[in-house]
């Protein structure tokens, strides 16, 4: 009698933090990868997520969203700067209902795929004051996808996996260090070059630096300067 290994749909930015989700869901289930070209600033964390997914041997889907005709954050409007210094309560980076959008999709695919978890790489200690990335709006989410859902319907709710909910920076460097992530194949700066090189100025760079500090390893980060 064979058995077959639970499937998970892992939410891939091409990030630091969605890595590491990657290979932490490798290690629990059968996983396929998911990103999202929704009108960011740039491509880069796409050639990243399509290169981290390569590399460990997974399907990968690009979803096509166009988030930039609506603008309202400084990664889909061209209007509206980076900041580059050290943000107060919610910032310009946030996209609008970007998680739950995200989310939505990646619903509608595990429930083709017949995929009993979604993994997404939230965080709720170092992270830069985004409502959709606090554990109330996740818990929130997963209670309407068991209503929502034909899975939930009948008895089989899927699982919202948030392996980084409650780590910092650092500790999720050191865990994706241990599972063997090459982390200078990821992308995490809000405005990188057409080499993925980051700006080493903007807050996903701040909090990425600073992490491989306190982790007490050499950041591995291709920067512009």
């Amino acid at each position: 009698m064979t058995t077959t290994s639970p499937r998970a749909i892992v939410l891939l930015s091409g990030g630091l933090d969605s890595a590491t989700c990657l290979a932490w869901a490798m290690q629990r289930y059968e996983c396929e990868t998911l990103s999202f070209a929704y009108g960011q600033r740039h491509s880069s964390e796409l050639v990243a997520a399509k290169r981290l997914a390569a590399n460990v041997g997974v399907p990968h889907r690009v979803i096509n969203i166009d988030l930039r005709s609506l603008g309202g954050s400084a990664l889909t409007d061209d209007a509206i700067d980076v900041p580059e210094n050290e943000p107060t309560g919610i910032p310009v980076t946030y996209v609008p209902a970007r998680n739950t959008i995200f989310l939505s999709y990646a619903l509608a695919v595990a429930e083709v795929t017949h995929s009993q978890a979604i993994v997404i790489g939230v965080n709720a200690v170092d992270y830069s004051g985004y409502p959709d990335c606090r554990p109330e709006y996740i818990a929130a989410f997963a209670r309407m996808a068991a209503l929502a859902t034909k899975a939930g319907v009948e008895g089989n709710p899927l699982t919202i996996e948030t392996p980084l909910l409650h780590l910092s920076k650092a500790n999720i460097i050191r865990l994706g260090t241990e599972l063997g992530i090459n982390y200078a194949l990821t992308v995490s700066c809000y405005q990188a070059d057409a080499e993925g090189r980051a700006c080493g100025r903007c807050d996903s760079c701040r909090l990425r630096r600073q992490g491989f500090l306190d982790a007490g390893l050499a950041d591995p980060t291709p920067y512009q300067d």
